[in-house]
């Protein structure tokens, strides 16, 4: 962007999205699309006291970080990083009234995106066949454990049910391992990324067409496909074990080390890395040494470089062994904590992470939360608006983007259907 000029609008400024969502997969993709530009309004049904992520300790309260609330004003931290940027209305779905106001704001609407478990909207009457009669143009994006056809059973996925049935439990640790499970909730983070990939590329058809279309995503596929993108059959098949630790032997030397006082990252496996990574360990004489001289050899012989790497830098200090690897150009890094991570002037400054802000009680110190991971030239990207209270937004939208007067708003409060 140059000097002169001015951020234009998010790219989906204009489009509105009804966010039926809960919990993480859902709301993370309705996040990401409030980023980018669109309304989200969010519908929480008030019988359950809305998206179960407001019921996720802890919560932030007037007297800072807590376990339990302590008033009405208190959120959780959950629902601060999800709910941002977005509108709540409250309807309980299962009355036929609720039904009749989403039937009203489908009509205004673009984008519809649910992760129910499967079959849950068309036993509602709020399916993609039903919203498509009175909105042709509709792009219906359902998010769910196993796809819209659902699976024997209940078909409730949580993300680490996922990620044992993916196979991606057994991509770490070492041999023989109990299965590991992943600290981030891939699953539940990965399924919302191709969500709203798709979502763009119905809109898109949406809007050259004026057809709508469903797009269904599910977590298990979501994941399994990236699962998918190392061949571990062809490579076990060749003697490469599936699971191999802290070092990846085939891309040698390439894993995590310990230091003296921490732990690093070498990711060296071409001829010129390699021969940085000898030369910043004092062993330039090895540069010509058979074992090591060439890529398939050095995977070959990758226990033994790696026990050379490990050997040479324990008894050194991160930053001098850091050090040496910077001035031999080999590529590597300080394993950091979250904490450290999240406060990097390099994403903070880029808006790829970014502070909290509780509505009433501002930003608390040290609590961060992820920002658009896209920095575009010319549009704006913006998650400052905090999250809202439980169906803070129903009588604005419905007064606003449906006309309903108020005896309208209040027959539908007085039959529980807000």
């Amino acid at each position: 962007m140059t000097p002169t000029s001015s951020p234009t609008p998010g790219p989906l400024h204009g489009k509105t999205v009804l966010d039926l969502t809960t919990a993480l997969a859902g709301p993370y993709a309705t996040l990401l699309l409030a980023s980018l530009g669109a309304r989200v309004i969010k519908i929480e049904n008030p019988e359950r006291g809305g998206d179960s992520s407001r019921n996720n300790s802890p919560y932030v309260t007037a007297e800072g970080l807590q376990l339990r609330r302590t008033g009405p004003d208190d959120m959780s931290v959950s629902m601060m990083a999800r709910g941002r940027g977005k509108e709540s209305i409250t309807l309980n779905l299962k009355k036929a009234e609720s039904r009749e106001v989403f039937f009203d704001l489908a009509r205004h609407a673009d984008i519809i995106v649910e992760n129910y478990s499967a079959g849950v909207t068309r036993r509602l009457g709020i399916d993609f066949a039903a919203v498509q009669q009175v909105n042709p143009r509709i792009v219906y994006t359902s998010i769910s454990g196993f796809g819209a056809q659902g699976v024997p059973g209940d078909g409730k996925a949580m993300d680490t049910i996922i990620q044992a049935l993916s196979g991606v439990m057994m991509t770490a640790g070492e041999p023989g391992d109990a299965p590991v499970r992943f600290g981030l909730p891939i699953g539940d983070l990965v399924a919302p990324l191709f969500a709203v990939i798709g979502t763009l590329g119905a809109v898109m058809h949406a809007d050259a067409t004026g057809e709508g279309q469903h797009v269904d995503v599910s977590m298990l596929g979501s994941l399994t496909s990236l699962v998918a993108c190392e061949p571990f059959d062809a490579l076990e098949s060749v003697g490469f074990p599936l699971r191999t630790g802290s070092v990846v032997p085939r891309l040698a030397p390439f894993g995590t080390f310990q230091t003296a006082d921490g732990w690093f990252a070498i990711c060296a496996p071409t001829d010129s890395f390699a021969e940085g990574t000898l030369a910043a360990m004092g062993r330039s004489d090895l540069i010509e040494d058979p074992r090591f001289a060439s890529r398939d050899a050095r995977v070959a012989h990758a226990d033994e470089l790696h026990a050379l790497i490990a050997e040479w830098a324990r008894t050194r200090s991160s930053a001098e062994v850091l050090s040496a690897f910077e001035h031999h150009g080999v590529p590597a890094a300080p394993v950091r904590d979250t904490a450290t991570a999240v406060r990097d002037d390099v994403v903070t400054s880029r808006g790829e992470v970014v502070p909290l802000v509780h509505p009433r009680f501002g930003h608390l110190d040290g609590l961060y939360g992820s920002g658009l991971p896209v920095v575009f030239s010319r549009s704006s990207a913006d998650l400052s608006k905090p999250a809202p209270a439980l169906g803070e937004h129903t009588e604005q939208v419905l007064h606003d983007l449906l006309g309903y007067d108020d005896e309208r708003v209040s027959t539908l409060r007085n039959a529980g259907a807000l």
